[in-house]
């Protein structure tokens, strides 16, 4: 398998490891990328995730005119442009948390009327108790019971775990070489594209794991694709000590450089790329 792809698969899997154990309390904290809350970010990442499959639906473009570094350009940061992706993310998580409370009213309403039809006898109880533990079960271990039966919390793991092996299949599909065009217009290779998407989802899990109080859960094969993009596959300075875990923490903001970090940077020439949210 790519490595690339792998480090893609790896960190979604923890990912969704993750967002299965989180409760609704902990979805409505507040996120080192204000305004979005955690509920808001994971629909943001969960987005992000799942775009190669409609790319590679799309024709592709004759050749690759960006790679990943030249992905993060400052045209995507743009006031505007951030704009918008902050309100699309707040405007899905909001679409997503309603369908699927609706989807548990609905359950919840169906499983209160065959309590009530069964209630004419005690064997009838005994079979709607039956019924509606068969239910529950069907929520715990997937397939359509799972879609009116888990509404919150687990419909966001749901969602983002469909979104990204749906987006894992169509590169499983795609024939080597394959062009892709983003939604910013870009001409990419799919590999290039997917080594943003492991950006997205692993940086952006440095934040969820900030704002849940939680140790960083970055994979090794993420830490690997996302550490040599930001340096362009050049070694940090000796004399910072940085782990990768680190080195991606402190390039991308999200763990303050010392004074001696600092100076060390600066005497050595070091430089990363630099990008937004």
């Amino acid at each position: 398998m790519n490595p690339v792809r792998a480090a893609f698969r790896a960190e979604c899997v923890r990912l969704t490891d993750i967002l299965s154990e989180v409760d609704d309390v902990d979805l409505d904290r507040p996120t080192p990328c204000p305004p979005w809350t955690v509920r808001e970010l994971v629909a943001h990442v969960r987005t992000g995730a799942g775009r190669l499959a409609d790319m590679l639906a799309a024709s592709a473009p004759p050749r690759a005119e960006v790679d990943a570094a030249g992905y993060f350009g400052a045209a995507k940061f743009t006031p505007q442009v951030d704009a918008a992706r902050i309100d699309a993310a707040r405007s899905d998580a909001a679409r997503s948390d309603a369908a699927w409370s609706e989807a548990a009213r609905i359950d919840a309403a169906r499983s209160d009327a065959a309590w009530s039809d069964a209630g004419r006898s005690d064997a009838g109880r005994s079979e709607a108790a039956r019924s509606d533990a068969a239910r529950s079960e069907t929520a715990r271990i997937g397939g359509d019971g799972r879609v009116a039966g888990r509404a919150g919390r687990a419909g966001l793991a749901v969602e983002f775990e469909q979104a990204w092996q749906a987006a894992d299949a169509a590169v499983a599909d795609a024939p080597p070489g394959r062009v892709i065009r983003t939604r910013h217009g870009d001409a990419m290779s799919l590999t290039e594209f997917l080594r943003t998407r492991v950006v997205e989802v692993g940086v952006h899990g440095l934040d969820l794991a900030a704002a849940l109080g939680r140790p960083p859960w970055l994979t090794p094969q993420a830490e690997a694709v996302i550490a040599d993009l930001l340096t362009g596959g050049r070694p940090a300075p000796a004399g910072l000590r940085w782990d990768r875990l680190t080195l991606i923490r402190k390039t991308t903001g999200r763990a303050t450089l010392t004074a001696p970090e600092q100076a060390t940077i600066d005497a050595a020439g070091f430089r990363w790329l630099v990008f937004g949210r």
